[in-house]
């Protein structure tokens, strides 16, 4: 099974930056995912300050090999609590989870996560680890078995006590609100992405608030257990040209989604499998050269021009229309996705006339690659021909 996990987020009305973090980490050789969404005290700088250290020594902890149970423990009796409201710094919901369904749950103090199977809320039991240090502070632990097609929504308190205080929601949302939002959604769209459903999330919660505007900071954290999306990107002619018709057929032949990044990737396909290459008359729009067609694949474009755009709107998260664009909607709809990099040289790479930020095709794939990894989660592989 496939872990897509996603965190959509929203500022609190007139702050500048965010008083949720969320942090996440996938471990590809064990099959793992851990992943900490923590609420600072207020809002703002200083909420942002707590909620990070508290996501981040937690994944610190986890990655040093300590039990999750262990490192919250840790956080919790290390946290100071607030002199004047009494109620502690920050907030947490921690999960460790592997790909055969195994999952561990910690939270404390924040709205307790739903965990939805079949369209139904499942209630599971839980213990409570009271800090040595703080008796008002309990840490809830949950030890769960997942199976395909089960969710799991985690969100802090911006969500559930959205609209509070309001003409129709006096006590806010609640959980029975966020249930009724994420329900109403499943049902509409069963094998809706983490992604979208959390930002349906986020949305539906300033949707309820009267002004529409965030009082509190809002997250919401989904995690979806299904069969992965798995995509094939072939970018580069091969070393050695004898080894096209391989790679062609063996790109062609891939069961998933497939795209050709390069002009002269999309020729060595066409030759060897005698399929046209069809071009786009109609620009989408910017400067980078348009996509193209060819039967059998879903995305063809230019090569490193697009690529190194591609590389932008990653980091950017700012997705413009064109190419580059298509690309990266391609990429965000997939879990698993491999590169096919030619090693050939191309001397049109070293054009003097080209702009000086592109990089060569492997540097930019590199690139590419850890920024899917680290900021969207996705199991990436490359392979050089």
């Amino acid at each position: 099974m496939f872990i897509d996990i996603d965190c959509t987020q929203e500022k609190k009305y007139n702050q500048n930056t965010y008083g949720d973090y969320f942090v996440s980490k996938r471990y590809p050789e064990a099959g793992r995912l851990v992943a900490v969404l923590s609420d600072g005290l207020g809002s703002g700088i200083k909420a942002n300050i707590l909620a990070c250290m508290t996501s981040t020594m937690l994944l610190k902890f986890v990655e040093a090999e300590s039990d999750i149970q262990k490192a919250c423990e840790i956080i919790l009796n290390s946290l100071p609590v607030c002199k004047i409201r009494k109620i502690s710094y920050s907030t947490f919901s921690a999960i460790d989870c592997d790909d055969e369904g195994n999952a561990k749950i910690v939270e404390e103090g924040n709205p307790q996560f739903l965990w939805i199977r079949n369209n139904q809320i499942l209630e599971p039991q839980y213990r409570i680890i009271t800090s040595k240090t703080f008796s008002n502070r309990h840490m809830h632990i949950y030890k769960i078995k997942l199976e395909k097609g089960d969710r799991l929504i985690f969100c802090s308190d911006g969500v559930t006590q959205a609209a509070l205080g309001s003409k129709d929601l006096r006590l806010g949302l609640k959980r029975e609100g966020l249930i009724d939002i994420v329900l109403k959604e499943l049902s509409t769209e069963p094998n809706i992405s983490s992604r979208e459903l959390s930002r349906r999330i986020v949305k539906s919660a300033l949707i309820a608030e009267p002004d529409h505007k965030a009082k509190d900071d809002i997250s919401a954290l989904c995690v979806y257990y299904r069969d992965p999306r798995e995509s094939l990107i072939f970018t580069g002619p091969p070393y050695h040209q004898a080894k096209d018709s391989i790679y062609a057929h063996t790109f062609f032949n891939f069961q998933g989604k497939k795209a050709v990044c390069g002009g002269t990737t999309a020729n060595l396909i066409s030759r060897e499998l005698g399929i046209p290459v069809r071009n786009d008359l109609h620009q989408i729009s910017g400067k980078l050269p348009s996509i193209s067609h060819m039967e059998g694949i879903d995305l063809v474009t230019e090569g490193i021009l697009t690529l190194t755009k591609a590389c932008e709107y990653l980091e950017t998260e700012e997705i413009g229309k064109d190419a580059a664009g298509e690309l990266v909607k391609f990429l965000l709809d997939s879990d698993c996705i491999t590169f096919m990099v030619g090693a050939k040289l191309n001397q049109a790479h070293y054009d003097p006339t080209l702009p000086v930020e592109i990089e060569i095709r492997k540097n930019i794939i590199k690139k590419m690659k850890k920024l899917l990894e680290d900021k969207y989660i996705k199991k990436v592989t490359v392979q050089y021909m």
